[in-house]
């Protein structure tokens, strides 16, 4: 898998874009200034740029960028915002366009979608008002997942097995968006898979004494085990490689991301979220698969703006593969 990177002089100046105002901002600046330091060690004439500073735009649009790297998490990076300002300015991006990143960063509309495709995913009622409440037990039973429909890195999400603590987890995730929903507990196995240029990645299984894969099990704790191989027997992966492959493409997914889902007690999966601009920092999923593919983090990162080079050669604004 793993490519020779050519002559870094052929990205041109790259903008990493990176931090920006979402709840994700801190995730945010170390997946930006790790990638950051991989393109300069690459040899990559590459500038940090946060979305969050004054004059940011004017910068982006005076810059003479050639391309951009995009490393922002949530809200304003993630959700085709900044994917339509740089169709606007003309600068290919690394990621999905404005239409797959819009869908995929609504867990809700996603969930849609995928019903529509043929997808598998749990159970759902969107909780518009504190009357939908009642509705959640008779059609999914408890325990179920509340989460906001636009956040990532699992913020606002908690677990409710009674009606006293759906209450909360609603108000919870209220706090965050004001879509929100509730989704039928699955139990088994949490798994992950890294697209990349077209291709699945190995799955990942993931590990935690928590209560599901929370934003501490992610970024903070030690006690998180990541499993690649995941244990499955090699026809099984690839059916849900090709499974996640097709859970991305058809929220229009291009170019990178990262697919969730649960492996139930009868082996049936459950799709549960697409991620366009995955985490690059040290706990990140997608930098673990790559490497068990044989790819190391500074190819990953080149490869992932090589998906640029494409969209430019191709005559569009961004990095459409």
């Amino acid at each position: 898998m793993s490519r020779q990177a050519g002559d870094p002089r052929r990205f041109g100046k790259v903008a990493v874009l990176m931090g920006g105002e979402s709840a994700e901002r801190e995730i945010s600046l170390r997946s930006g200034n790790a990638v950051l330091e991989a393109l300069q060690s690459a040899g990559v004439n590459a500038h940090a740029l946060d979305a969050a500073a004054p004059g940011f735009v004017r910068e982006l649009g005076d810059g003479a960028y050639d391309r951009v790297f995009i490393a922002l998490h949530g809200r304003g990076g993630e959700d085709g915002v900044m994917q339509g300002l740089l169709d606007v300015l003309g600068l290919p991006y690394t990621g999905s366009g404005v239409l797959g990143s819009a869908l995929a960063m609504d867990k809700l509309r996603t969930k849609q979608v995928w019903q529509a495709a043929g997808v598998p995913t749990p159970g759902f009622v969107q909780l518009r008002s504190e009357a939908d409440l009642g509705a959640v037990q008779p059609a999914l039973g408890y325990p179920v997942i509340v989460k906001p429909a636009h956040e990532g890195s699992s913020i606002g999400i908690s677990k409710a097995d009674s009606d006293a603590s759906l209450h909360e987890a609603w108000q919870l995730a209220r706090q965050y968006d004001a879509e929100v929903f509730a989704e039928q507990w699955v139990s088994g196995g949490e798994y992950t898979c890294g697209i990349l240029d077209g291709e699945a990645l190995p799955l990942i299984r993931l590990e935690t004494p928590n209560t599901f894969y929370d934003y501490q099990a992610k970024y903070e704790s030690d006690a998180t085990r990541y499993l690649v191989p995941c244990g499955l027997d090699p026809a099984t992966e690839q059916l849900l490689q090709s499974g996640s492959l097709e859970a991305f493409l058809s929220v229009g997914g291009s170019g990178w991301g990262r697919v969730d889902f649960m492996l139930d007690d009868q082996g049936q999966p459950w799709f549960i979220e697409v991620n366009t601009v995955p985490g690059l920092t040290d706990h990140s999923l997608v930098p673990m698969a790559a490497q068990a593919n044989g790819t190391g983090f500074t190819a990953l990162v080149c490869r992932i703006l090589e998906t640029t080079l494409a969209g430019a050669a191709a005559g569009g604004a961004y990095a459409e593969v």
